[in-house]
């Protein structure tokens, strides 16, 4: 294929049990980044002496070493770090913008891949791979019930027509939806690759736990700007999956809170308003981007 000139953005905090392979990964490809920024957000387990390793002996690998605020901010963090090292792009002509999380692992034409299908659609302005674990031995999608027009904040590609229509992403969890919906709302496409893998070497929200994860996923599904009559469908279904009743009740506590609390919503009312026009769509069994 034609030369791609692609960056990677990869925050990382303790991640020393799986970032090799992640970088191992990138490495092996055959279409390697033009750069790869790892920001070490505060790691405290020997993260950032590997990486730090890596960068010494890899031309195209730059790290940024972040303060240890002393806890994780879920989304927010993320997206701090992610800033931080965009912020170290200004002036580079990328073609495409990965996002990748260091706990992943994937095969040497992952990326060929993925550009190649961005090829093929020039509406395509947010993709990337369906994101797997190893259960017993084998592998299980772990974004089975995402939305089609969802691509996991794992790994994610952006189209550098789109980003610059889109950016910047937002600071605060759901970031990872707002993207998208905005991006749809634009007239861009997006959508996870079914043919294509990458292994999650940590199950998500791991480090939260089930309680903590849902309320965080409830509280994110807020600050997207979820209609409650569509949330409220989601959460009893969720209640149904296992942990029985308790995701589904963590959910909604995390969604509901965020009235009682005041939190921020996604600024632009006017995502806002189209995502909750799909969801009612949606609900009625009419066409949308949930189809």
């Amino acid at each position: 294929m034609n030369h791609v000139d692609y960056v990677i953005i990869t925050p990382v905090r303790d991640e020393a049990e799986h970032i090799e392979s992640t970088i191992d990964s990138v490495k092996a490809q055959t279409v390697v980044p033009s750069r790869w920024i790892i920001v070490d957000d505060g790691s405290t387990d020997g993260t950032s002496d590997i990486v730090d390793g890596h960068a010494s002996s890899t031309p195209w690998i730059q790290v940024v070493h972040r303060a240890d605020r002393g806890r994780r901010v879920n989304g927010g963090g993320v997206m701090e770090a992610f800033h931080a090292g965009y912020e170290l792009l200004q002036e580079h002509a990328w073609q495409y913008l990965v996002k990748l999380d260091g706990d992943l692992s994937f095969g040497s034409q992952y990326f060929e891949e993925c550009f190649e299908l961005f090829r093929t659609d020039p509406r395509l302005g947010i993709g990337g791979g369906t994101v797997c674990e190893m259960r017993h031995g084998k592998k299980q999608i772990e974004s089975a019930g995402d939305p089609p027009f969802h691509v996991r904040g794992a790994t994610k590609i952006y189209r550098r027509e789109c980003w610059d229509q889109i950016s910047p992403l937002v600071r605060a969890a759901g970031w990872d939806t707002v993207d998208e919906v905005k991006a749809n709302m634009l007239g861009w496409t997006t959508r996870t690759f079914p043919e294509l893998d990458v292994i999650q070497l940590k199950p998500t929200g791991s480090a939260d736990g089930a309680w903590r994860n849902a309320f965080k996923n409830g509280r994110a599904n807020f600050v997207t700007g979820y209609d409650p009559v569509f949330m409220t469908a989601k959460c009893l279904k969720r209640a149904l999956v296992r942990p029985l009743v308790v995701g589904g009740v963590a959910m909604a506590c995390g969604f509901w809170s965020g009235y009682w609390r005041g939190v921020q919503r996604t600024p632009d009312s006017n995502v806002i308003a189209y995502l909750q026009r799909q969801q009612r769509r949606r609900l009625l069994f009419r066409e949308s981007i949930y189809k």
